[in-house]
């Protein structure tokens, strides 16, 4: 998820902070942030009300129209 680290961002949060809010090590997080890893559906949840945002955009697909 490609803006993950902009809500991050607007919502003034270090990695470290939304981390552990959300119950996962830091380094998950950053691998979940940078699109190594795809989050479990408890974790994509967890992530999402850290960051106000709904869980499911983090499985929507990335294409553009068609």
């Amino acid at each position: 998820m490609k803006e993950l680290k902009e809500i991050r961002k607007e919502k003034a949060l270090t990695e470290a902070a939304v981390s552990a809010r959300a119950g996962i090590t830091q380094q998950h997080y950053n691998f979940i942030e940078n699109g190594k890893r795809r989050p479990s559906v408890a974790v994509a949840k967890k992530i999402a009300a850290v960051l106000g945002f709904d869980w499911t955009r983090f499985y929507e697909t990335d294409e553009k129209g068609a």
